[in-house]
């Protein structure tokens, strides 16, 4: 319980503390005019709320991975609870607030367009597939995994939730951003909000109770628990397989939707650093609930291995911890990760396409046009078998993250600034991520190489995107 009580509060903390020094290191400037107000055009570009922004950019940003990716992080034993809080604080947070401030600054520019503007334009084609590819693979994806659950909750036919999904990915993608998404997602966030103080709060009790024994991070439990250790090692994996709970680049792609939409920069900080740290209490929790309900990361494991995913687990704490009742609302909550994720996916791909092309999207035919092709592929898609390439979401999440902060720490230098905030997460995120994709095992999108090769090639690789950007600092 100390160790689940510690990380919540050094998560708060950090908002407040190591929050406001990147939000005044950064230099945010109440009197600058936003996009929002200075090119308005009532679709994408308008003034949201505050408050409405920051739930939908936390919608945006969690999808599943806060929820399945910290219960198999669990899985590594409570370890996880330092890359989740330290990863938040001074990787993930940063890097969405900085990102999304750079795209604030330069006109709600789409994430590819910031990278090129620092990193150089052969980044920006080549990033803008690889933004393509991951934002269409999240969405598609997003169709169908909530739609398997509806089908668990209802017991109605995945065809017809499949349909109801997608009818409304088309409605939100191409209404203006405040008819649908400003609407709708305060009341879903609500659900989600539900779902995790639920869940939280039964741990709390149960555990001053003494119904319930949590794994306290000590030195004798900082070890890696995953049942076949040697094949999934500490380190890299378990900074891959915990990634929207500590840093996603994933978040970056979405930054621009609410940076076309905020009327000052001070709200920068509660919106893009502030959401990040919301979604780090979501990993706390449930990464901390899948080891508390089945006695520890053993066991954690033992069903793991017997078959049971991260779903089954789910919806296994949900009816046992809050009832019949309380799982419906829960796991709702579950739902709406992925669908609040889902459309504004979509929503991000058309932006980028039409930037890309220099489209404007005020005409709603102009909106109908790129969507059209769009969900044309991804109705097709459904019926595809997505896991293999779901696969190299979590690393490709983490490569882009990577190459978003070597962008921001070229940025900071550009304007006279110490990099070294952004440089240092750099280093490390482009390390694991090296180092995943050559040790990890072939189903889980890695070369299977001997653990050796991995760690060298790592460094290798991140001396090397070192060297390129003092380089490119100096020249600057």
């Amino acid at each position: 319980m100390i160790t689940f009580l510690v990380s919540i509060s050094v998560l708060i903390a950090g908002y407040f503390t190591y929050g406001k020094f990147i939000d005044k290191f950064f230099g945010a400037d109440p009197s600058r005019r936003t996009p929002a107000v200075e090119i308005a055009d009532g679709v994408d570009y308008q003034v949201i709320k505050p408050w409405k922004i920051f739930i939908i950019q936390f919608l945006n940003i969690a999808g599943l991975g806060p929820v399945f990716g910290a219960i198999m992080g669990a899985a590594y034993g409570p370890i996880a609870y330092l890359w989740i809080v330290l990863g938040c604080i001074f990787m993930g947070a940063s890097h969405d607030y900085v990102a999304g401030m750079l795209s604030l600054r330069h006109k709600g520019a789409s994430l590819n367009e910031v990278i090129g503007m620092y990193l150089g334009k052969g980044f920006t084609k080549f990033l803008t597939v690889v933004i393509i590819a991951l934002l269409f693979a999240v969405g598609t994806s997003f169709i169908s995994g909530p739609a398997g659950l509806l089908q668990q909750l209802s017991g109605w036919d995945i065809k017809i939730w499949l349909t109801v999904i997608f009818i409304y990915y088309i409605i939100a993608t191409l209404l203006p951003i405040d008819k649908i998404i400003g609407t709708i997602y305060p009341y879903m966030g609500a659900v989600l909000l539900f779902m995790a103080v639920a869940i939280g709060g039964t741990m709390l009790v149960k555990g001053f109770a003494g119904d319930l024994t949590l794994v306290e991070l000590t030195p004798e439990t900082f070890h890696n628990y995953k049942s076949n250790a040697s094949e999934y090692m500490l380190i890299p994996m378990l900074f891959i397989v915990i990634s929207c709970g500590a840093i996603s680049g994933f978040h970056a792609t979405q930054s621009p939707l609410m940076a076309r939409c905020m009327s000052n920069e001070k709200y920068g900080r509660p919106i893009f650093y502030g959401a990040m740290i919301a979604e780090g209490v979501v990993a706390c929790i449930w990464a901390t609930a899948a080891m508390a309900y089945f006695g520890g990361p053993e066991q954690l494991n033992a069903m793991a291995d017997a078959g049971n995913t991260p779903a089954i687990i789910v919806n296994s704490i949900c009816e046992s911890w809050l009832g019949k009742a309380g799982a419906v609302i829960a796991i709702l909550g579950i739902v709406v990760c992925p669908i609040t994720s889902g459309d504004t996916a979509f929503r991000s791909l058309r932006l980028l396409l039409a930037d890309a092309i220099g489209y404007s999207q005020k005409p709603i035919k102009n909106r109908i046009i790129i969507c059209l092709p769009i969900f044309l592929v991804a109705f097709i898609s459904c019926n595809v078998d997505f896991s293999i390439i779901w696969t190299y979401v979590g690393i490709s999440n983490q490569l882009l993250a990577a190459t978003t902060l070597w962008a921001c720490a070229v940025y900071l230098t550009t304007v006279g600034k110490s990099h070294w905030v952004m440089s240092l997460p750099a280093m490390f995120i482009t390390y694991m991520s090296v180092c995943f994709l050559l040790i990890a095992p072939n189903v889980q999108g890695g070369l299977n190489l001997e653990p050796v090769v991995g760690y060298i090639g790592g460094a290798v690789a991140t001396l090397l995107c070192a060297g390129l950007f003092f380089r490119k600092a100096v020249s600057r």
